[in-house]
């Protein structure tokens, strides 16, 4: 890959496993320096052995205002600006329909999928407006098509490809790019554990390949190519995205059950 970030400042949450750690190193690979937050310390380390020590990991929760505003704040004094925050910080449980999901339930989810954008956005905006930089949202297909059985989650997904628009609109003036990358089915360690929850789990896998018209079910680098594409200057162009990168799963008549 060629340097098309080279020398850019990212911000990325939950950067350490799944999507976002693909997300990380091909960032790294693109010529960027890389802000990981995550809430698990396990996955830190192993995440900033990786990259390197010119990169920089802070533990914290993305839905505590407090551990965001510190988090971008240590970002900003060590390498003095933020050219990119990606909101890839995300959780998928509970799998239920809506009158099953508890309260807590229900909180928990939009708290960490969604109310982690205000915060991020809250505490970075000044200095994206320096930047002219550009803001990346993790959003999901089932944001626009909907899902069974996993209401909460597929609420913020569409909660976020509207809000993604609505920063576009809001922060264009002051050449601010905000889009959304929306993945169908990529395997990740949340994947794997929402599988779990499933009648069927034995056939998930062979279900999660035949649902992608290409074939296969991919892992996160696909969507990380995608993240590379939006934070660089190829992209200078479009904001208000909602870019699938789905191996086209929404496309035509396509049922597949488990």
């Amino acid at each position: 890959m060629s340097l098309l970030l080279k020398d850019k400042i990212i911000f990325l949450t939950g950067g350490s496993m799944g999507i976002g750690f693909e997300c990380a190193k091909k960032y790294k690979e693109a010529g960027a320096k890389v802000i990981v937050m995550a809430n698990d310390a396990a996955s830190l380390e192993q995440c900033i052995k990786e990259l390197g020590e010119e990169h920089c990991t802070v533990l914290g929760d993305v839905s505590v205002s407090v551990d965001v505003q510190s988090a971008i704040e240590l970002g900003l004094k060590k390498y003095g600006r933020i050219d990119v925050i990606h909101n890839n910080a995300g959780i998928a449980s509970p799998s239920k329909p809506l009158h099953e999901t508890t309260d807590a339930e229900w909180q928990k989810v939009f708290d960490v999928n969604l109310k982690s954008i205000l915060f991020t956005t809250r505490f970075s905006i000044e200095a994206l407006k320096q930047s002219q930089g550009c803001i990346i949202n993790t959003s999901s297909m089932v944001g626009e098509i909907g899902q069974d059985n996993h209401a909460a989650y597929t609420a913020t997904k569409g909660a976020i490809n509207t809000l993604t628009k609505s920063m576009a609109l809001d922060y264009a003036p002051f050449k601010i790019r905000v889009n959304a990358v929306a993945p169908a089915a990529v395997w990740t360690p949340m994947l794997r554990e929402w599988g779990k929850e499933q009648k069927d789990a034995e056939r998930i896998e062979k279900y999660m390949d035949e649902i992608h018209p290409l074939g296969y079910c991919p892992e996160g680098d696909v969507v990380a190519d995608a993240c590379v594409f939006l934070a660089s200057d190829m992209s200078r162009f479009i904001t208000g995205c909602i870019m699938p990168v789905s191996g086209g799963a929404e496309l035509g008549y396509r049922r597949m059950s488990l």
